[in-house]
């Protein structure tokens, strides 16, 4: 299992995904188990109703669930690429605000790594909880990876 300090998984991601600086996404945790990231309040990416555009916080979703599949399988890069298979969001509230997305691994790190040395193609989902300044979960979505093995 390998861990990250929350600066560099965040340098690194802005560095790799163009999209993660235009958003000027905060890293604030990242681990084998847990991701934490914040969209910051921007009039630029808002929609209709004054909140972030539902386009900003799929990204913000997504870059959380990237952070935790970076710090859980960085150790795997050099043969396998992880790759986002299917995302599905719900939007449940209104957000306002900053908005901080907590992505949680859905399946054991060793199960997937297992797998993988088995030669499979594991598939594993991340959970992710997006919520107001108050707290209150505006949405939530599921992203489901692969780490794909280098031919």
């Amino acid at each position: 299992m390998s861990s990250q300090a929350q600066p560099a998984i965040g340098e690194m991601m802005a560095a790799s995904v163009p999209m993660v600086r235009t958003l000027g996404l905060v890293f604030t945790e990242a681990s084998a188990e847990r991701a934490v990231v914040s969209l910051p309040d921007n009039g630029d990416f808002h929609n209709h109703v004054g909140g972030p555009h539902a386009g900003a916080m799929f990204t913000l979703a997504e870059s959380a669930s990237g952070a935790i599949v970076m710090t859980a399988f960085g150790d795997q890069l050099s043969r396998a690429v992880p790759l986002a298979v299917r995302a599905e969001i719900g939007y449940k509230k209104l957000a306002k605000g900053v908005v901080t997305a907590t992505a949680e691994l859905g399946r054991p790190v060793a199960d997937v790594v297992a797998a993988l040395d088995r030669g499979e193609r594991p598939e594993f989902p991340v959970h992710v909880a997006l919520s107001r300044a108050d707290g209150a979960v505006t949405g939530e979505m599921t992203i489901v990876w692969t780490l794909r093995p280098h031919s």
